[in-house]
């Protein structure tokens, strides 16, 4: 569906105590999700899609989506009459947002979706419902939400009585042939031609009936409680990996890099993560790939922190090399970079490609022989201010049905051994399967 903005109205208005588990529970059956920690994101329902021809390559596709939401008027002109006006005290009411999980490709033409309805619930301000469609239906949808909780997010759908209970996990490619992969990447890096590449394995799942995106995205919040989960048209996962974070000037990003893998025994675990703490090869790795934000970041900021040494970053079954990037936005005629923009900026970093980046892009679209689809391509929400939130799309599947297609990636440098590395993406892997394998 073609935006027209002038067709379109929003509305906002605190969403009824008591309310948020039903909208919570029916957006993890059917809904756009992406929550983490501290906030919540729920989308039900299409009201328009904002069509990004060219990807993050095209500049001008980013600012028209940026315009089209800003375009979207309030359903009244006077602020003191919407039915958000008492959220006020919070700070600014919720504006249009789009959500959407892009492509690894950037140049790959993408799309936001922009909700009927959207909840949002964080720590800042009490749950609250935006509406954007044209006049009648913001009205409608509101005299339902007035009665209980709307069509648009109760209306019934098919599912299996029972979820699967038998498995079929299959690997695309034999673990020979990723090994001989890896020594072809270490085979390019010796000459020079690269430092890292990152490449990636595919494993299937094919389960005896279909998966529930409800089953799944609860297990990986139970699994993962520190990572941003999210399900965004069949693709699902729980990513540690911050890429970017706008709030008005503000800004972040958390690379991670460097792994190793966590056992449940404290003690092995202390020793494993003071052993990736003195790698020279891991925190070369890392520091490679925080450099590169960094640099990308530099032309559009105030200020940056970028702290000199890493941290551990602890997940379910291992531990990463993490950095915590802050900064401040330059203002540019009167605003800042939208958060698009940033990830155009940052999209692909060394952490997903490998460095040099263009020339790893090259290697991988030569012969890695994989399309990775929406595996580590961004995935998050921007609104009309231009503020948002974007994860690197890692620890995840694409699923249809009864079948999911799960990605993980190693990043391959001169000293890296190939059983390592295979071992590695089974470690990966893990994070997904534990959520979707139920024997």
């Amino acid at each position: 569906m073609s935006f027209r903005p002038s067709e379109l109205r929003y509305s906002t208005r605190p969403v009824e105590p008591g309310t948020l588990a039903d909208f919570r529970a029916y957006a993890y059956e059917t809904g756009r999700v992406i929550e983490r920690d501290g906030l919540m994101v729920l989308g039900f329902g299409n009201a328009a899609s904002l069509e990004l021809a060219g990807g993050l390559s095209d500049p001008a596709s980013l600012a028209l989506a940026l315009a089209q939401l800003r375009a979207v008027p309030p359903l009244s002109p006077e602020p003191s009459a919407e039915p958000g006006a008492s959220l006020s005290k919070y700070g600014p009411a919720p504006v249009p947002l789009a959500l959407g999980a892009l492509f690894f490709d950037r140049r790959a033409d993408g799309k936001l979706v922009v909700p009927e309805l959207t909840i949002l619930a964080g720590q800042a301000r009490p749950p609250t419902a935006l509406v954007v469609g044209p006049p009648d239906r913001v009205a409608r949808l509101f005299a339902e939400m007035s009665r209980g909780l709307p069509e648009i997010v109760t209306a019934p759908h098919e599912r299996e009585a029972a979820p699967p209970d038998e498995f079929r996990l299959a690997s695309a490619r034999p673990h020979q042939d990723f090994l001989n992969r890896v020594k072809a990447a270490l085979a390019e890096i010796a000459s020079g031609r690269l430092d890292k590449v990152v490449l990636a394995r595919e494993v299937s799942v094919h389960a005896n009936r279909p998966f529930s995106q409800a089953d799944l995205l609860g297990r990986l919040r139970a699994l993962h409680p520190s990572c941003a989960a999210f399900a965004i048209d069949g693709f699902i996962g729980a990513t540690p990996e911050l890429l970017v974070r706008r709030s008005g000037p503000e800004i972040a990003s958390e690379p991670l890099a460097g792994t190793a893998a966590r056992s449940g025994d404290p003690d092995a675990d202390r020793m494993a993560e003071a052993a990736l703490l003195s790698s020279s090869k891991e925190r070369s790795e890392h520091r490679v790939v925080v450099d590169t934000i960094s640099a990308a970041l530099a032309p559009v900021v105030a200020h940056l922190e970028v702290p000199e040494e890493p941290v551990i970053r602890r997940l379910r079954n291992v531990s990463h090399l993490g950095t915590a990037i802050t900064g401040t936005l330059a203002e540019r005629e009167g605003d800042y970079p939208s958060a698009l923009e940033l990830v155009a900026l940052l999209h692909p970093t060394p952490a997903v490609a490998g460095t040099p980046v263009d020339l790893a892009l090259d290697y991988l679209a030569k012969l890695e022989e994989m399309d990775r689809d929406r595996y580590a391509g961004p995935v998050g929400w921007m609104d009309a201010r231009g503020d948002g939130e974007w994860y690197l799309g890692i620890r995840s599947a694409i699923v249809t049905g009864c079948s999911a297609r799960l990605f993980a990636g190693v990043g391959i440098v001169a000293d890296s051994d190939p059983a390592a590395e295979l071992a590695e993406t089974q470690l990966k892997l893990q994070a997904f399967l534990a959520a979707a394998v139920r024997p």
